[in-house]
């Protein structure tokens, strides 16, 4: 499978020499409040699951992963595809919106999806802006839906369509 790329960042499938990565980027104390934590034999699973998509973000020219990604739901009959989790290491480098709109490519160009959505912590607010910049538009609030240490957090849904996405790419 072709995986997007741009001048400064490229999408690849992870495999299984990117888990320290992977694992090490999901429990950094900047990370570890905004994404569920997995071990490292979840991760590995994830790899093999054909309804997934495991990705790792490489900063270019020089190959160094920055990030990863996993997409849920590739194989839905509905075309619906869940940006289940994006975690980046190098913040405020652009790596984030790059990844985010490579993601978007990816599910629409090349997946065949027809709606891209995601759910994250309300109180995530530089992911919420993000998100609101790249396209993606609020749909609704999940209340109190996931527990963390015995603290309820609400999350928020967000979505775009294809046809929103097809609108933003001739631009």
């Amino acid at each position: 499978m072709h995986f997007p790329s741009s001048p400064d960042l490229a999408l690849r499938r992870t495999v299984e020499e990117d888990l320290d990565f992977v694992v090490a980027a999901e429990n950094h104390p900047e990370n570890r409040p905004y994404v569920f934590q997995w071990s490292r034999e979840r991760h590995r699973a994830a790899l093999a699951n054909g309804d997934l998509r495991h990705l790792v973000l490489d900063a270019l020219p020089e190959r160094r992963p920055v990030g990863y990604a996993i997409l849920a739901g590739i194989q839905n009959a509905h075309r619906s595809v869940e940006l289940m989790r994006i975690v980046v290491t190098e913040k405020r480098r652009g790596y984030g919106r790059e990844g985010v709109r490579l993601i978007q490519e990816l599910a629409f160009d090349f997946l065949g999806a027809h709606r891209l959505w995601l759910d994250m912590r309300t109180y995530n607010d530089q992911a919420r802006e993000l998100y609101r910049s790249t396209g993606f538009v609020e749909e609704g609030i999940l209340r109190d839906c996931v527990l963390v240490d015995g603290v309820f957090y609400s999350n928020v849904i967000m979505s775009m369509l294809e046809g929103e996405y097809r609108r933003l790419s001739k631009k």
